[in-house]
């Protein structure tokens, strides 16, 4: 979970690197070139069969970090999802009420609001904007607070964080879907019956999973459902439970400390070794620093890019869509899942993080208002108009800086119940 929490931490730092280079290079005197590189279009093609294509078009460089290199970042997050509901805190019904109540009041209120100011017209699209809780901003953010946040608080800001996902995904699944391809979802769900399959029968070769995957992934973009989707599905297709028990692997591995072993003894021993940690543990071990320290700096580079001038800011400050989504991440998260967390415990259904207090709760609220990666994406689905994307993008970033300062405001003299341990340091 540390090491879970530090890959988040620093990758959010790359987030704020990445978000600072694109904003500078979009208004800079190179501006032209920053919207030429994502708009340059990527064409696979055997003879006349195209391979990638978007609405009947070749993919850009943008809408490729978006529908390709993102479904890496959603296989993470459905591997991390996973992983909470077999052996972390979502396992238990008791430990996993408080963070899933937080999360629907982070939800359900933003998105509340977000309509109170843009219900109207082609802004009311936009509501699943102000819903998300971008991880690693907030992770990042609240581990340079070192002991002022109680590590147990940081863990349920993370569950938080993927019960949040996991309602983004929803929300993706069901209200951002184009028309769909029925013949294509045939294919992607047959691709998913061969993975359970494969996983009921204990078949553990990697490239037979990569394949079914591939083509999961390609129905699901031909298809009109968006690709990220099959990314989840896929992470939470994976086995969460070893294939071997460690006693196994002791026998395996004996000969080869005794030194008796060949090249296939070695080899088997390493299998062994391998299968006594679950596939979930391994590839979110491989993939999570891809998905933090790449993809997600990538994809805050081809997408925070907004040009800020004196038109955009009187545009965004009279917009519904700018105002809406400031108004509901800000205010909405740190109201919604603040009230929907102190009257669980008010009412006894659940108690609080070890060494939290009622300040505590109300600056992670005040944290899960930093929505920057999902609700970026979520913009894209909802609005086809680059005007409209714009002034979203602006509330976005607005409203993620508003909420980390805030968070960090109330969080910087908050003061746990428990001692921090000897030595001191930040976590």
């Amino acid at each position: 979970m540390m090491r879970f929490l530090g890959i988040e931490a620093a990758g959010g730092i790359l987030l704020i690197v990445a978000s600072m280079v694109a904003l500078f290079w979009a208004n800079s005197p190179w501006s032209a070139s920053y919207h030429a590189l994502w708009d340059t279009e990527i064409e696979i093609a055997i003879g006349d069969l195209v391979a990638l294509e978007h609405h009947g078009h070749p993919l850009t460089l943008g809408q490729f970090v978006n529908d390709v290199l993102m479904v890496i970042f959603f296989f993470v997050v459905g591997l991390e999802i996973k992983r909470e509901l077999v052996t972390g805190e979502l396992r238990r019904f008791r430990a996993a009420l408080l963070p899933a109540l937080a999360a629907l009041g982070g939800m359900v209120v933003p998105a509340l609001v977000y309509l109170v100011f843009a219900g109207g017209g082609d802004g009311s699209a936009g509501w699943g904007i102000p819903m998300a809780t971008d991880i690693a901003f907030a992770v990042g953010i609240v581990s340079l607070l070192g002991h002022r946040v109680p590590t147990p608080l940081k863990v349920f800001l993370l569950t938080l964080a993927i019960v949040d996902d996991i309602g983004a995904i929803l929300v993706i699944a069901l209200f951002y879907t184009s028309s769909l391809e029925p013949g294509w979802l045939f294919l992607g769900g047959v691709a998913i019956i061969g993975v359970v399959a494969m996983a009921r029968a204990r078949i553990r070769y990697a490239p037979l999973y990569v394949g079914l995957g591939v083509i999961l992934w390609y129905s699901v973009l031909m298809s009109g459902v968006h690709t990220t989707i099959a990314g989840v599905i896929m992470g939470l297709l994976a086995p969460a439970v070893p294939l071997l028990e460690h006693k196994h692997a002791s026998e395996a591995v004996g000969p080869v400390i005794a030194g008796e072993g060949d090249v296939t003894t070695v080899k088997v021993a390493r299998f062994h070794l391998s299968e006594t940690v679950p596939v979930t543990e391994r590839l979110e071990n491989l993939l999570h620093p891809v998905s933090g320290f790449f993809i997600l700096p990538v994809f805050a580079l081809a997408n925070a890019g907004v040009e800020i001038s004196g038109d955009s800011v009187a545009n965004a400050v009279s917009s519904g869509i700018s105002v809406g989504v400031v108004v509901g991440l800000v205010a909405g998260k740190l109201l919604g899942v603040s009230a929907f967390t102190l009257v669980a415990v008010r009412l006894g259904l659940c108690s609080l993080p070890a060494g939290a207090t009622t300040r505590h709760v109300v600056g992670i609220s005040a944290m899960a208002g930093i929505g920057f990666t999902v609700s970026m994406f979520i913009t894209g689905l909802a609005f086809d108009s680059p005007g409209l994307q714009d002034e979203a993008k602006i509330g976005i970033l607005v409203a993620s800086v508003a909420a980390a300062l805030i968070g960090t405001a109330i969080l910087y003299g908050a003061r746990s119940t428990v001692s921090p341990p000897a030595g001191g340091g930040s976590d």
